[in-house]
């Protein structure tokens, strides 16, 4: 008897506190129920801090190239040596493979090369700012770029891990520059189109319905292509985040203008008007907020599409281009089938945007179940 007050107890306090609860406390209660969705945001949380702090996690110059070392084998790393946790690679020796002719390289067990966790390196900035020399990988007694390949090296000898951590950096960060656009654009068009209607709500529709029809892919492979030659890196950057954020928009402009249109006739947005507010600011105080967990759960979806059209873009040497380095620009050279086959590790980056890419829809889908807690 005691037992069943003690439950029924408990669900009149966990139903008083719903009761009290805000709608962002009844999301973040519904949110952490959805295990997927959260190991998604521990994911890609590790992402992001990989793209914030690439030059920590990266151990040498991701531009330095030796051709002598192209196409290297990754490099294992052995945890323990004579039974202690002492991590250690063996040394590389340079030999012609008989059959192929190749230059290949083997492990030098005679010689061990020590691994030191937050060891010191190449100096570079932190964030841009502060000047620092630790890495979270370092060798000891050895240089790095000659005696550490931890996921091989490319065709130019260039160390993969290194230009790993880069590419992350650039194509985490241009998938959220470009959503961030399409947001603006998306909010603002759809709701001026569902707010006022009538002939700018034709127009904008006629614009959306225009875009939507051209086959994305030739578009993009289009304006890419218009870029100039000699712009530098940073202008191309911009350029194919402008590029691929003339298309995002459209799909979001039309869920605003829905909820636009259905919410012209609630009676908080009459008393508004009644009020003598104007309209920009029914729109963005009063309107927009109403629905905000829905545009950030369609944002977080839409986010993924955003990489994929990054990589595939500069994949098809469109996108961004050498000396940039993203994920795409990292695929390219697994285009050439024979360097491929002879070379796997090549195919490594497509790991990371599959895994992105799965961690920001399991998000995503958290954040859209959540988005409505009363459902």
């Amino acid at each position: 008897m005691a037992e069943l007050e003690a439950v029924q107890e408990t669900e009149i306090i966990a139903e008083d506190k719903i009761a009290v609860a805000t709608q962002w406390q009844l999301m973040w209660w519904r949110f952490r129920k959805h295990r997927l969705a959260g190991a998604g945001t521990i994911v890609l949380i590790l992402f992001y801090v990989v793209a914030l702090f690439a030059d920590f996690f990266a151990y040498v110059d991701p531009l330095e190239s030796e051709a002598q070392r192209s196409l290297m084998a990754p490099q294992p790393i052995h945890w323990f040596d004579e039974g202690s946790f002492k991590p250690y690679v063996y040394s590389l020796k340079g030999t012609r493979d008989p059959l192929t002719f190749k230059r290949v390289y083997v492990p030098d067990t005679s010689k061990k090369i020590p691994i030191r966790f937050f060891g010191r390196g190449d100096s570079y900035r932190i964030l841009g700012l502060i000047s620092w020399d630790r890495h979270l990988i370092a060798v000891e007694g050895a240089k790095a770029s000659e005696s550490l390949f931890l996921l091989g090296t490319d065709m130019q000898g260039r160390d993969l891990w290194s230009r790993l951590m880069y590419g992350t950096q650039t194509s985490m960060m241009i998938g959220l520059v470009s959503v961030f656009l399409s947001l603006v654009l998306g909010v603002v068009l759809g709701g001026i189109s569902g707010y006022f209607g009538g002939w700018i709500d034709t127009v904008i529709q006629r614009i959306i319905e225009i875009l939507r029809s051209i086959p994305t892919i030739p578009l993009w492979m289009g304006l890419a292509a218009a870029l100039p030659g000699d712009w530098d890196i940073v202008k191309i950057y911009f350029a194919i985040t402008i590029i691929i954020s003339l298309i995002g928009w459209t799909e979001l402009a039309r869920v605003v203008r829905g909820r636009f249109i259905s919410l012209r006739q609630e009676d908080f947005i009459m008393a508004a008007e009644l009020l003598g507010c104007s309209k920009t600011r029914i729109i963005f105080r009063h309107m927009v907020p109403s629905f905000i967990s829905h545009i950030i759960a369609a944002t977080t979806l839409a986010i993924p599409a955003m990489i994929i059209s990054e990589t595939s873009l500069s994949f098809l040497g469109l996108g961004l281009r050498p000396p940039a380095i993203s994920w795409g620009v990292l695929l390219q050279d697994a285009q050439n089938i024979q360097a491929l086959v002879i070379s796997p590790w090549l195919l490594i980056p497509s790991l990371a945007v599959i895994i992105a890419v799965l961690a920001f829809n399991f998000m995503g889908d958290g954040i859209r179940d959540a988005a409505d807690p009363y459902g």
